[in-house]
């Protein structure tokens, strides 16, 4: 029975939140402005209610392939089982020490599965970076460059195309490296949208997730048409 199953994973799991909490204060892209929260009703009037204003893609978020792509799948489109993936954690953060706009690569992939074993079609591969643990994510110099890691084509395109992952998450707030993108564009989010899978993006404590083995649950609406929204990942992953 299922309930079997549920009972020893709370008894024998860690279970490990990956997504910022929701509030006007929490970490998101530049651009956007801070999400709003109002009171619409209060206890005297019987109950509680709120008004949240805010942007699709504010704090930890998924980005549907039609965040990028048009005509592409929105939210709606991706089945329950979709959602829920063996997740694997690519530690960068060594690299990205000596480096702030280190891009994943191809070989970074490789010495993961060296160790681990082949990644697994349709698993969630998360760079892990300690980028989420900064109080300034965008790292701009005195030009206006901003400066963080992210991934590379030959890193994406062998993940789409020999490993067949279902979706990919990073603790940035975009997919590329910021130095990167100012001189060829959104090129890597574009083709991970384009290939028909989704992205989450400001992920947080991956640093409490092992490599490989663990199993992450990405929750976010159905929202029609909904090119990205807020969105609540939670990782299980062994005690031991």
């Amino acid at each position: 029975m299922l309930w079997d199953q549920l009972k020893e994973w709370k008894e024998n799991c860690r279970w490990v939140e990956l997504s910022h909490p929701l509030s006007p204060r929490t970490p998101h892209w530049s651009g956007f402005p801070d999400m709003a929260d109002t009171t619409l009703f209060d206890y005297p009037d019987g109950f509680y209610v709120n008004k949240f204003e805010l942007v699709s893609q504010y704090g930890t978020h998924v980005d549907a392939p039609a965040h990028f792509i048009e005509g592409a799948p929105t939210l709606e489109s991706f089945a329950a089982e979709q959602l829920v993936m063996p997740l694997c954690v690519v530690d960068l953060c060594a690299k990205v020490r000596e480096n702030q706009d280190y891009a994943a690569s191809k070989q970074d992939i490789l010495d993961w599965e060296a160790q681990y074993g082949p990644v697994p079609e349709g698993a969630f591969v998360a760079l892990r970076t300690d980028w989420s643990k900064r109080g300034d994510l965008d790292n701009m110099d005195e030009s206006g460059q901003k400066h963080y890691p992210g991934w590379s084509i030959e890193c994406l395109e062998y993940l789409v195309k020999e490993r067949k992952v279902g979706a990919i998450g990073h603790e940035p707030s975009d997919t590329d490296p910021a130095v990167l993108a100012a001189e060829t564009g959104y090129e890597c989010e574009v083709y991970i949208l384009k290939a028909g899978r989704f992205q989450v993006e400001l992920l947080c404590n991956l640093d409490q997730v092992p490599p490989a083995g663990a199993v992450i649950f990405c929750g976010f609406p159905r929202a029609v048409g909904g090119a990205g929204f807020t969105a609540r990942c939670i990782a299980v992953c062994s005690k031991d």
